[in-house]
């Protein structure tokens, strides 16, 4: 239908009047709406133009400083035709909220008086978190490491991680006996590693979640250590096979400093982990706070913006928008190292956990939020009136992921006990026990032999170049720690470089993190 130009002084604003809706105009090479047309009538630019950034999509990236990047991300939303999706891939997502939606009611039925914090008004995030899984996969990641707050936690174990529904379900057993190995913890702070095969590209994929306690954002900086460690020890300098995703909610996102303060090293050269990729769960509440009461800047991702990472805010009721910006943004990370913000704009449909009354606090959001249709039906109901499936495929899909659901719940009251070692985020072999035994917690001899010690003290008092002209200051302290070597007299200084020396001789890294450090101001 043609466009209708409700407000024609805001296209007077530009100098244009409504007769000029029908004429044509050169387009700039600035942008990417005409596709293979070089020109278009100002109706049908400004519809072309309404259809990439006035819809389900918000784009945020006219702040970050470099031309090539501007202008990549203006050529994956405005060139068009670009979010067309196979019907194969349109059941792959249906399939993939089917089983985020029928875990939580599942959870709900079995457990309705147990917290759990569910992911009821943003289900979509199970095939988000796929999606960017599938497309790393294809361009070479063979390892995700995750780190999420409790929200949807369990069905992102259970539907991204693929942990055993049985393993899962145990833990809501009140007579439930923590293993030898470690103490017990909320089912909603545990953590998982995994392998297995990815199905949309059948290559092999490693994902660890990391446990994570409930100060909800005190995982970010972790998971960022231990995928530079792993990026560090399998030689991946850019990123190419190792990369993370952090998970966060919105009221956490804006508030924690953590947040703030992983951003400012996600660039530097010592710490970066070449891009993460970071999901909000924007549910427009933080427990009972309202948006306007929690944070001084417009967007809860605001904070993005001081390391020039784009936002892309999404509906999250428009499932194939959220798969698109999710493969948009596995593509910006793999393509440019960076950080980039997924903002999926969503809603809770519960209180903050399952046992709270949110009607107390939010009653008009709250009436609001009953009347909303649920994701799953809007998106079955799309694609049974467009031919994509049918009814019958629908209700079978459901049937099928309960069926698999009722059959682990009934494994799971097996009379067994639940080891930790399920619930590692990271394997530690030899860590905790060796050969099947309870390993001994006692300290092996780390002594050294007086000759080494020799050997390591001249090398700390000698200078590694030849013909290296160094600061007389310092030449002074290179010969007293000879002189020191001589006479077996050790510092504090000194007695530090022989240790980390001992470490290196047996090749072993070190790795030395602090402004203080090169100085040894401490």
């Amino acid at each position: 239908p043609a466009l209708q130009i409700n407000n024609v002084p805001v296209v007077g604003f530009y100098g244009l009047h409504e007769s000029d809706l029908d004429k044509v105009f050169q387009l700039p090479t600035t942008t990417f709406i005409g596709g293979n047309e070089n020109s278009l009538s100002l109706r049908e630019i400004i519809k072309r133009l309404e259809n990439t950034y006035c819809q389900h999509i918000g784009l945020e990236f006219m702040f970050i400083n470099d031309v090539e990047q501007c202008q990549w991300i203006r050529q994956k939303f405005e060139t068009p035709g670009v979010m067309k999706f196979t019907n194969e891939e349109k059941r792959t997502l249906l399939a993939r909220l089917v089983r985020s939606m029928r875990f939580e009611d599942f959870l709900a039925r079995k457990w309705s008086s147990e917290k759990r914090f569910g992911l009821e008004g943003c289900e979509v995030m199970i095939p988000a978190l796929k999606t960017i899984i599938d497309k790393s996969s294809e361009m070479g990641i063979e390892y995700v490491i995750m780190g999420m707050p409790h929200r949807g936690r369990l069905n992102v174990l259970a539907n991204v991680i693929r942990k055993e529904l049985e393993q899962i379900f145990c833990q809501f057993d009140p007579k439930l006996e923590a293993a030898d190995e470690g103490s017990g913890d909320v089912k909603y702070h545990l953590g998982m590693y995994h392998e297995r095969i990815n199905r949309a590209t059948n290559k092999k994929i490693t994902l660890s979640l990391m446990a994570n306690p409930s100060h909800l954002e005190a995982v970010d900086p972790v998971v960022q250590g231990k995928t530079k460690a792993e990026q560090f020890y399998r030689g991946d300098t850019a990123g190419k096979k190792v990369m993370s995703i952090l998970l966060h909610g919105d009221a956490a996102f804006a508030g924690q400093g953590v947040v703030y303060e992983t951003f400012h090293l996600s660039d530097l050269p010592s710490y970066t982990t070449n891009g993460t990729i970071h999901v909000v769960v924007n549910n427009q509440i933080g427990f009972t706070t309202d948006p306007r009461m929690a944070r001084s800047s417009p967007y809860p991702t605001d904070v993005a913006r001081v390391v020039n990472a784009p936002i892309f805010h999404v509906n999250a009721d428009d499932p194939e928008a959220v798969m698109y910006v999710c493969s948009v943004a596995a593509e910006w990370r793999n393509t440019f190292n960076k950080d980039v913000v997924v903002d999926l704009v969503c809603y809770r449909r519960r209180g903050h956990n399952e046992m709270d009354e949110p009607m107390f606090t939010q009653p008009l959001m709250y009436k609001q939020i009953h009347k909303q249709v649920p994701v799953l039906k809007k998106y079955a109901d799309k694609l049974i009136a467009d031919g994509t499936v049918t009814l019958q495929e629908f209700e079978e899909e459901i049937a099928k992921y309960d069926r698999i659901c009722e059959e682990a719940y009934t494994r799971s009251k097996d009379n067994k006990i639940l080891h930790i070692k399920h619930w590692l985020d990271s394997p530690w072999p030899g860590f905790f026990n060796v050969d099947g035994e309870p390993k001994s917690m006692s300290c092996p001899p780390t002594g050294i032999s007086e000759d080494l010690l020799t050997h390591i003290g001249n090398v700390a008092s000698s200078v590694p170049v030849k013909d290296f002209k160094i600061h007389a200051g310092l030449s002074r302290i290179l010969r007293a720690r000879l002189e020191m070597t001589k006479n077996r007299v050790v510092d504090w200084a000194l007695a530090e470089y022989m240790a980390f020396g001992s470490f290196l001789k047996e090749g072993i890294h070190v790795r030395l993190s602090g402004q203080d450090v090169e100085r040894g101001t401490f």
